[in-house]
């Protein structure tokens, strides 16, 4: 699950990492007084008004209806208000939104940390996330902060430090120290970074987070290490031992569809094809896609109903395929193993006559336990339904309905 920036910060401060403060706001007025608290507490003359949607590149991204950069800098109150009005409500389209962009509903305005000093401010990276293949979190760090890490990797991979963490032990102290020394820190500015990274990875696995990414950490003009940026994604698995967690989801930042579908208990991805799937199984899944593929058509979604496929996963699933008007076709792709096929097969049928007048044709191929009973269900329905067996079958089908 992913969550806001402003969200992330709050909640690495109670893990006592140090993190640039700010205050949320939904409206230009709001935005104003945020400013003001913010400078009577830390005597902020400059102000950052950072545009809250789940998607980064938001400082090189663009509001569509006024141009405005999706992370901009304001100088006075006057400019905070009309920097902030300029954003909110506004479409930020950035590298990751795609074209269509996504709504700012809320800014944060944060103090400006970019002062000046004893010394240059100095932007850093810093990761944590799972690495699967070592089954272990790993720690990532660059020197190259306000950089895609892709980039980095591709350009100067020997600019990231990467450590791995035994979860059965924890962070060491002499990993930490690694990190530090890997960044060029010292002195007080070393000694920051001990304590920032320490409680970056308590938050890490008291969070049961999946990952992490600090872009920038700043190492501001008096040596202070902070967190400027911060995205957090939560591991949906373990949100059952975190129910406060669970209340910082904001649906409005995701696809109403895949919202729909999760209601329902399905897995639905939206995708840009043309021929719409429903399956049970991740692999049959990617099978099937492939299949219509090859075919000659594009798979519209990922769409899973799991194994326990009954009428109404079968009807929730028709509703969600048909809102995409790119869909000229559906494949149901169903292995008989858990669910028996003549019970799919009815299920197709049921679901067909209470969604009605479905206006593309729909190819049904059923294999396992029962399939054939459950095709001949399917050909005796007297439905604009296909049935097939084969895969072979099935892809043929798709080519004809497609033609």
């Amino acid at each position: 699950m992913n969550i806001h920036e402003y969200q992330a910060k709050e909640l690495l401060k109670k893990y006592k990492v140090a993190v640039q403060r700010g205050i949320v706001a939904d409206n230009p007025d709001k935005a104003v007084a945020a400013a003001k608290t913010l400078q009577a507490e830390t005597g902020s003359k400059w102000f950052v008004i950072k545009s809250q949607i789940h998607a980064g590149g938001r400082g090189k991204g663009t509001i569509k209806e006024t141009g405005s950069r999706g992370v901009v800098l304001a100088k006075n109150m006057d400019e905070v208000f009309e920097k902030s009005k300029a954003i909110l409500g506004g479409t930020l389209v950035t590298l990751q939104t795609g074209v269509h962009g996504k709504k700012v509903n809320k800014v944060l305005i944060a103090e400006d940390v970019y002062y000046p000093g004893e010394s240059e401010p100095k932007e850093y990276y810093i990761s944590i996330l799972l690495d699967r293949a070592k089954g272990k979190p790993v720690i990532m760090a660059s020197t190259e902060g306000g950089m895609n890490i892709e980039e980095v990797a591709a350009t100067h991979p020997e600019k990231i430090v990467k450590e791995w963490v035994d979860p059965a032990i924890g962070l060491q102290p002499y990993q930490a120290r690694k990190i530090a020394f890997s960044l060029g820190l010292e002195g007080t500015a070393y000694k920051e970074m001990l304590k920032f990274v320490s409680s970056l990875y308590a938050a890490y696995i008291g969070l049961d987070a999946s990952m992490f990414e600090i872009n920038p950490m700043l190492k501001t003009s008096d040596n202070k290490i902070l967190a400027v940026d911060g995205k957090v994604n939560l591991d949906d698995n373990a949100l059952f031992r975190h129910p406060d967690l669970e209340e910082l989801r904001d649906i409005t930042e995701e696809d109403p569809l895949e919202v729909e579908a999760g209601k329902s208990g399905l897995n639905y991805v939206k995708l840009d094809g043309n021929v719409g799937c429903m399956v049970n199984g991740a692999g049959l899944a990617m099978a099937t896609m492939d299949i219509i593929k090859l075919s000659g058509g594009d798979p519209a979604n990922f769409l899973d109903v799991g194994g326990g496929a009954n009428a109404e996963t079968v009807e929730a699933g028709f509703r969600i395929i048909l809102k995409d008007p790119n869909v000229k076709a559906i494949l149901i792709n169903i292995f008989g193993g858990i669910v028996r096929c003549d019970r799919v097969a009815n299920g197709v049928v049921e679901a067909y006559k209470k969604v009605g007048n479905i206006p593309v044709p729909i190819i049904v191929r059923l294999q396992g336990t029962n399939a054939e009973e459950g095709a001949k269900i399917i050909k005796e329905s007297g439905l604009k339904v296909y049935s097939a067996i084969l895969l072979k079958e099935a892809a043929q089908r798709i080519k004809e309905v497609l033609a």
